[in-house]
Formats: C-alpha cells, structure tokens, sequence
C-alpha cells in the first residue's frame, strides 16, 4: 500500500486529511448565467459545510451517442466561461478534454484537467495532460479493473506529472449497465492519490438509444455510500431543471436536491471521520 498524497487546487486541499471536495457544475457550459447560478450556488453550500469546491463543465461533449447530439459551445467561448466563473466565485475549476492539443490549451484557462473515462489508456493524451503541470484527474475506463489504473498513475507520474486524482464512475456490468465495486474504490484510494466519486455518470444507462439513459433517483445512495467509503471527493453534474439540459439530462441531478444532498453528506463524513 502507498501513502495516499495530498494534492493542493489552487487553494483547495483533497486528500485523507483534507475536507471533503466537491466538484461540481453543469455537464456542459451552455451558458455564462446558467454556469453562475448553478457554481455560485454550490460554492456558497460548501462553504456554510466546510466542504472544498471546485467548478465544473465541459466546452465539449465529444463522446456522444449519435453525431447529431448537441456537444457545447466549444473551446473559446467555453473555455472563457469556465474560467470567468471560477474567477468570480473565487474557486478552483476544471474540464475534460479528449484530444492531446487540447491540453496546453485548456490549463491556460482551468486548474486541472480531467480524462473522460472512455480515453484514460490514451498515452498521449495523459502525457499532453501531464506536461503542462497542471493537476489532472482521470477516469476510470468503464472497462477497467481498478488494479489497471495503477498503468495510468505510473504514466502520469513517468511524464512528470505532481498532482493526480483518480475517479470511479462505474464498471460495464452487461449491457445499459453501470456498477460500482467499493472494493476496486478501496483498492484505488491504495495507489498513492486522492479518489473521487462520480455520483451522477455512476447512474448512467449507456447506449438505450440515440442518448444514454439514468437513474438519477440513485445518485444519492451512491454519495452517501462513497462518502461513508471515505473517498475524498465527489463529482456531480447537477441543473436546475436537468430535462432541459444540453447534455446528460438524464443524469444530472436537479440543483435543490444536490443542495440538500450535501447536508446529509456532510453529517456522514463528520460521522466517518
């Protein structure tokens, strides 16, 4: 087993001896007051709990099911948005991106980059991620073991990389289905960086039809399970009115219900710690 580091956000610590981190936001940008309403909401509930919070969308959503799915705004107006709103809330941010050029791009514009699931055995997208020296948290690829993900760690590590996080958000179980082992979540939080727990693409039904389905009503028995696991961090996508979402409608969970999701969170980890 590896002594598990702490890695420092631009202020926000995640880690074993850190508060609880929340990463969460839109899935993607759509616009500039939607990103406000929803960051400066849940910058103001993490603060009344003590919780660390880091804004999240994506400027693009290019892992989608049919070539007619809506992806974003892309990287110039989606990126300046990201980053306008983690300016004005006074918080860290981030965003995922999917090819390698993206990457020096991005970190002008984010604190750390993210590696959709689907691409965290791309050597040179973890490379291209790695070299700008920004933090980068991946995915576990929903056909991986979590012992396979020590591969990923030692790339990012070989290509000078000083800040990682690694995400569970599910395992291919079947068809249109997504588990979670807690198991694999514990054999993860052993290979020496921080694990966050992705709440919402956990729940996800992939591949049901033109868009991936959800069961969004789950989502907050897997925080609560993750929590009372001990991870150090939790990803929600999250909206005010999710069905009218660009992207993950089914996922997302509705704004107010995260908002009273996070209370109970915080009793749970106050109990585990």
């Amino acid at each position: 087993m590896t002594l598990m580091k702490t890695i420092d956000i631009n202020g926000v610590k995640i880690g074993p001896d850190a508060p609880l981190a929340i990463i969460g936001g839109p899935c993607a940008a759509e616009s500039y007051d939607l990103c406000m309403t929803i960051g400066s909401a849940l910058a103001k509930r993490c603060r009344e709990l003590g919780f660390g919070y880091i804004f999240k969308a994506s400027f693009d959503k290019a892992n989608r099911t049919s070539i007619k799915s809506k992806r974003g705004l892309g990287m110039d107006e989606g990126l300046a948005i990201i980053q306008k709103v983690a300016n004005e809330l006074g918080v860290p941010n981030t965003t995922d991106i999917h090819e390698p050029h993206q990457a020096a791009i991005a970190a002008k514009h984010v604190d750390i980059l993210q590696i959709p699931a689907f691409l965290c055995r791309q050597t040179d997208l973890l490379v291209a991620a790695a070299v700008t020296g920004k933090a980068v948290n991946v995915k576990k690829g929903q056909f991986l073991s979590p012992a396979e993900m020590t591969n990923v760690v030692t790339k990012l590590t070989e290509a000078g990389c000083s800040r990682q996080m690694l995400t569970e958000r599910g395992t291919f179980f079947g068809y249109h289905r997504l588990v979670n082992d807690f198991i694999g979540v514990g054999d993860m939080m052993e290979l020496g960086w921080p694990v966050c727990f992705d709440v919402t693409h956990s729940t996800q039904r992939p591949g049901e039809s033109q868009t991936s389905g959800g069961r969004p009503e789950r989502a907050p028995l897997l925080a609560k399970a993750a929590t009372a696991a001990g991870v150090q961090a939790l990803f929600i996508e999250t909206h005010p009115e999710p069905a009218k979402g660009l992207s993950d409608a089914a996922t997302m969970l509705p704004l107010e219900v995260t908002l009273d999701l996070l209370g109970t969170i915080a009793k749970i980890r106050d109990a585990v710690k």
